[in-house]
């Protein structure tokens, strides 16, 4: 299919393209603010689209801006499909705000309704979908969630604080954009599922499967959580991994947290050094502790070759180098700036590898180095979350 995405820049928009992007069989188009600014611009991005996830929107000015900004962006968007006499899928990415009254509830109602009588008008087929609170990694602290608030905070060693401990409903940023893509994937008449690189979408929690009623909406739920336990189990997360323990993970939402927190504690908490314990018998140290198990497997790798080149969207990986010198080298999907951190047996340290971000390690020695790599996960062949994509590009 192809696919364009509003709101590119955004936080749901670079999950939702990375989550295409590991997929690699569609064709994806970007609108960025710079987009909406042209008519020319916008009409040409729309024309030929198969589908559109449209994740643009205003969430932050005066009341009166955010209520009317985004009835306004829809109206552009229509605006345009109708000059470039198009009907792709709309997929619109609503919120649980839009059953409130306030300005931005509001504001995404009303783009909701533009949607549905543009849709009814011209026979094309619509998706609102309605979304709970959204996190992920790379959220903007004090902006997109109160997760990412708390991570950041956290890993400054600043003290989070409650003003209302309400409810909150929580899913992950890759959630909706895997769900995005089953929507439109059932609509579309072809499956992108199951084939050989494609994340796994059978296996989802029960709580996160479809709702849907007879007005084109669809909700998905999250999981409930008040404000107080969320920052508490970051927090247990945080003391087990300063610690040197991974935290447990079989639980969904805890490897989510997880992996959001982790985010935040990259690039500045690695490496991370290992004491050593020495005596008469010679030296030991802990390589990995944790309360979950995951998978250890050992490499030997020769003289100036290079392993990896690959990123995760949901794993946990630890490299530790236990005999020679190497350099791991980690950049996040879509950006050119590559961290380089040069790693020792002579002086164990790990680098646990952050989500969304392809990496290598590189043997610098003239004789073979050992590495250490662990995961949270068993390997499966047919769920390997693991995506070819080269570090330096």
């Amino acid at each position: 299919m192809k696919i364009g995405i509003t709101g590119a820049e955004g936080f749901l928009g670079f999950h939702v393209r990375a989550y295409l992007y590991a997929l690699k069989i569609h064709e994806v188009h970007l609108a960025t603010r710079e987009t909406f600014r042209s008519r020319e611009s916008l009409e040409q991005f729309v024309s030929g689209l198969d589908a559109i996830i449209h994740l643009a929107g205003i969430n932050r000015g005066s009341e009166k801006d955010v209520c009317e900004g985004n009835a306004a962006v829809a109206e552009q968007l229509v605006s345009a499909l109708n000059r470039a006499a198009a009907t792709p899928i709309l997929l619109y990415a609503n919120s649980t705000h839009s059953e409130k009254e306030t300005a931005y509830g509001v504001g995404k109602r009303q783009a909701g309704e533009v949607f549905f009588r543009w849709a009814n008008t011209y026979g094309a087929r619509f998706i609102n979908l309605i979304l709970p609170h959204i996190f992920g990694e790379f959220g903007r602290p004090f902006y997109n969630s109160a997760v990412s608030t708390f991570c950041y905070q956290i890993a400054n060693g600043e003290q989070p604080q409650i003003h209302t401990d309400s409810q909150l409903e929580l899913v992950h940023a890759q959630d909706v954009a895997r769900r995005c893509f089953q929507l439109l994937d059932s609509i579309n008449c072809h499956s992108v599922l199951g084939t050989e690189s494609s994340p796994n979408v059978e296996n989802m929690d029960a709580s996160l499967r479809w709702h849907d009623n007879t007005d084109n909406t669809i909700r998905l739920p999250g999981v409930p959580i008040k404000v107080s336990e969320l920052l508490s189990l970051l927090r247990d997360i945080y003391v087990s991994y300063q610690s040197q323990i991974i935290p447990d993970l079989s639980d969904r939402l805890h490897l989510q947290l997880f992996n959001t927190l982790r985010s935040y504690l990259y690039p500045q908490h690695y490496p991370n050094f290992l004491p050593l314990r020495t005596d008469n018998r010679g030296t030991l140290f802990e390589a990995v502790k944790t309360v979950q198990g995951g998978q250890i497997f050992i490499s030997s790798t020769k003289p100036e070759v290079t392993r990896g080149n690959h990123f995760h969207l949901r794993k946990v990986e630890r490299f530790l180098v236990l005999q020679g010198d190497a350099e791991i080298k980690i950049r996040k999907l879509f950006s050119s700036d590559v961290k380089t951190f040069h790693v020792s047996g002579k002086v164990p340290s790990y680098v646990d590898i952050p989500t969304f971000h392809t990496h290598s390690i590189t043997n610098l020695g003239t004789s073979e180095i050992m590495t250490l790599f662990w995961s949270n996960e068993i390997f499966d062949a047919n769920d390997s979350d693991t995506f070819s994509e080269q570090v330096l590009v």
